[in-house]
C-alpha cells in the first residue's frame, strides 16, 4: 500500500496551482501527512533569480531579503490556512531561485514523498526558456510528482 508522510504543495498562485491545493489538502488529510506549502518568488531575469518583482509596487524590483520572504510566507498563510485547517501539520515557506531547482532541492531536503503542483503555471517566458516547471520537476525529483489540470481549461489539438 502506498502511503505518504511528507507532501509538498507548490504554488505560483495560478488557477491550476489553486486547484492543486485542494488535492494536496485531501491527500495530507487522508494520509495524516505533513504538508509543506512552497512558493518560489518570481524573478523576471534568467540569470539573476535573486532579483524579484513580487510583493513590491508595480514595475519595482528588489534583491531578495528576509522581509520579502517573510511577506511571502504571510501571504501563503493568509491564502491557504482556511483551506488547510484540517491538515494535521502544515509548514509555509518561500524562497528565491529558479522554480524547478528550488522545488526539487526543497523536496529532497524535507524528505518529501509526493510533490503536488498545477500542470501549468503563470510564467510563459520561463516555459519558453527552460520548459515547464512541472516537466522539469517530474524529470528530476526523487519522489512522485502529481500535476493537477484544471478540468475547465479546454485543450484542442492543433490543425
Amino acid at each position: 500500500m502506498i502511503t505518504y508522510k511528507n507532501i509538498l504543495y507548490c504554488t505560483d498562485f495560478s488557477d491550476e496551482a489553486e486547484m492543486a491545493c485542494h488535492h494536496a489538502a485531501d491527500l495530507a488529510q487522508r494520509y495524516q501527512a505533513k504538508l509543506y506549502v512552497l512558493h518560489v518568488l518570481h524573478s523576471g531575469y534568467r540569470y539573476m533569480r535573486n532579483v524579484v518583482d513580487e510583493y513590491l509596487d508595480k514595475d519595482e524590483e528588489e534583491f531578495v531579503n528576509q522581509e520579502l520572504i517573510d511577506r511571502a510566507k504571510v501571504d501563503l498563510q493568509s491564502r491557504y490556512s482556511s483551506l488547510l485547517k484540517n491538515c494535521p501539520d502544515v509548514t509555509y515557506d518561500a524562497r528565491p531561485g529558479h522554480p524547478f531547482v528550488e522545488i526539487v532541492r526543497y523536496a529532497k531536503k524535507q524528505n518529501v514523498d509526493l510533490i503536488v503542483l498545477g500542470a501549468t503555471g503563470r510564467s510563459e517566458l520561463d516555459r519558453q526558456e527552460f520548459g515547464s516547471t512541472v516537466e522539469n520537476v517530474a524529470r528530476r525529483a526523487h519522489c512522485h510528482v502529481m500535476a493537477i489540470r484544471n478540468p475547465t481549461a479546454h485543450f484542442t489539438l492543433p490543425g
